[in-house]
């Protein structure tokens, strides 16, 4: 069941806190953009997506994992995994916040179906509640192929 939530409500999202800035609906399909916080040694499942995904690190560090490159970014930088290329970041400091912007839009819907409102803007408690079998059947649904479980890395 998803959750009806509004613009600018913390959600769980995996192992983040994720805030949802800007909708398809606001740039008529073309972007989105979510606010995401993580902890050391978060990872999302390895993937690939039908979509630009540039990461925008407002604290923090982040690495991201694409086929025999790994890039790592700071506050202030940027990094993009382009569509159709397998990739999956890694947070290296205590705390990263960071920006995900999406071309075209569709990630946030993702977001949306798999998150759950945040009782509290803060990180969710861990081990996060989430199948990953559900995570896989959503991500298919909104252009995301999921190709191995957090930690595995692009060959």
């Amino acid at each position: 069941m998803t959750a009806v939530v509004e613009k600018q409500q913390p959600l769980w999202f995996l192992a983040n806190l994720a805030t949802i800035k800007v909708d398809g609906d606001d740039t008529g399909g073309a972007w989105s953009l979510v606010e995401l916080v993580g902890a050391r040694g978060d990872m999302p499942p390895l993937h690939v997506h039908d979509h630009e995904e540039a990461f925008y690190v407002l604290e923090g560090r982040l690495t991201l994992f694409l086929p025999g490159e790994e890039l790592a970014v700071e506050a202030g930088g940027c990094v993009v995994a382009p569509r159709d290329v397998p990739h999956v970041y890694r947070v290296d400091s205590d705390v990263a916040r960071w920006l995900a912007i999406a071309s075209p839009a569709g990630f946030e819907r993702f977001v949306l179906e798999v998150a759950e409102p945040a009782e509290e803007p803060t990180l969710p408690p861990l081990p996060p509640a989430v199948d990953p079998a559900r995570v896989t059947e959503i991500a298919a649904g909104h252009g995301i192929q999921i190709l191995g479980p957090p930690g595995a890395l692009p060959a």
